[in-house]
């Protein structure tokens, strides 16, 4: 079995997730006592979330890179960043190490390429939603990608920052994300992704008329499927 080696604390509260669903599935695969060998860097979110904030992208991009390469100096085999938004800077990170980083959105691309979908719905961050970092890497596999409008957009993003990320969930929150994934789907979308890590925390599949492809028990079964390969 390969070491993973997680980037968390983007939040810790999806981070935990991706522990309990790595581990879960390593159980599930072997039996036994089996669980799956990772080392786990915790970040404080607050420091990358004000480089976010600040648009200081280059500075995140370092940091991580420093993260990553500890990883690797500690022995991970592979990495997996527990976040969507920060594969803005992936680039930096995989030129600080030599060991690869599992992206989150080949993975999801990959596995929506196992259906008939070509048009998908994202939620995510602001940052996911409106920069190019994680459309075009879908787009460029062939999927069409529509996004909320911008007063939806805000809402998605207040709800992640201001309350899922603290571990708040609202009854009010799911409706407001069940509305706007219904406006995607009026607009055409035939599933929607997802795309930030806390979303699966509110959001299931009675919430959706259509297919959700959460990317972070996506993301967490493909490092177990990195792992014992």
């Amino acid at each position: 079995m390969k070491t993973i080696g997680l980037i968390g604390g983007m939040s810790w509260e999806s981070t935990a997730a991706y522990y309990r669903i790595i581990n879960e599935e390593v159980k599930s695969r072997l039996g036994g006592l089996h669980s799956a060998k990772c080392v786990l860097y915790s970040v404080d979110f607050a420091e990358i979330q004000r480089y976010q904030a600040e648009g200081n992208w280059d500075k995140a991009g370092q940091y991580l890179g420093e993260v990553a390469y500890s990883l690797e100096q500690a022995g991970a085999d592979f990495i997996v960043i527990c976040t969507n938004t920060m594969h803005k800077v992936i680039e930096a990170m995989e030129a600080r190490v030599r060991i690869p980083i599992l992206h989150i959105a080949d993975a999801t691309y990959k596995q929506i390429s196992k259906t008939n979908i070509r048009t998908v719905g994202l939620l995510g961050t602001k940052y996911t939603m409106e920069q190019t970092f994680y459309k075009s890497r879908l787009e460029s596999s062939g999927l069409s990608v529509i996004i909320p409008n911008e007063a939806e957009r805000d809402i998605v993003n207040h709800i992640i920052f201001k309350e899922l990320c603290l571990g708040d969930i609202r009854p009010a929150s799911r409706e407001a994300y069940q509305g706007v994934i219904k406006s995607l789907i009026d607009q055409g979308a035939e599933a929607i992704i997802l795309g930030c890590t806390e979303i699966g925390l509110l959001i299931g599949e009675d919430d959706s008329e259509v297919p959700l492809f959460d990317t972070t028990v996506i993301h967490a079964i493909q490092a177990v499927d990195h792992a014992l390969d």
